[in-house]
């Protein structure tokens, strides 16, 4: 059928774990290629320029901006977030299926450019595991911690604009169940146009040869 990847949104939470089911999804699966956002935000304690984010200066970011080298750019709790083009077309290409793991207002702008996008949203199964995983970071003051809750109620309002809600309550099943709905987009049938035709070709051939 189709041998083009799919391109595939990740949203969530901040503190939803998004972060360790990207790196356990990829572990496994090698069918997968993570698009690596740039970000003007500052790099946390353990993250690598070039693996978790392009870390830009807001000057280079809106650079990118104006030369037209993002797919989508938005900014949240005052840091811009952007995906770049190149990457993501590229992967497309070759049947890889690129994960973009972004927030909520990118993503409903890449699913603008490309319809077909699948749009994942990832939340843990009850607002006090939300506070419990932010509080449990480290890194973040009692003001960006209320911040983020804050950001996360304006995201529950647009939740149904999702394909599918992905509850991260434990690892394993998370990941297998993320996997089994990508694998299952595969076969929708209007993701596979070209196999179609060529069916509906074949049969009227057929016919044709039979008449």
């Amino acid at each position: 059928m189709n041998g083009k990847g799919i391109l595939i949104v990740v949203s969530g939470f901040s503190g939803a774990g998004k972060g360790t089911l990207m790196r356990e999804l990829l572990s496994r699966y090698d069918n997968y290629a993570l698009s690596i956002s740039a970000t003007t935000r500052k790099l946390r304690p353990g993250e690598e320029e070039g693996k978790e984010y392009f870390f830009k200066s807001i000057e280079e970011f809106e650079k990118m901006i104006a030369q037209g080298e993002l797919i989508e750019y938005a900014s949240y709790v005052g840091n811009y977030y952007g995906t770049p083009r190149v990457y993501v077309e590229e992967q497309l290409q070759t049947g890889q299926d690129v994960i973009l793991e972004i927030e909520m207002q990118g993503a409903l702008k890449v699913k603008e450019q490309f319809p077909k996008t699948l749009l994942l949203f990832v939340t843990p199964d009850s607002v006090g595991e939300l506070k419990k995983r932010l509080v449990g970071r480290g890194t973040e003051s009692a003001e960006t911690i209320r911040s983020r809750m804050e950001q996360a109620l304006k995201e529950a309002d647009a939740l149904y604009k999702y394909d599918y809600l992905i509850v991260n309550d434990e690892l394993d099943s998370c990941v297998r169940h993320m996997h089994q709905i990508i694998m299952g987009e595969h076969s929708r049938a209007a993701r596979n146009d070209e196999f179609i035709k060529k069916i509906k070709n074949e049969l009227e051939e057929d016919l044709k040869g039979a008449s």
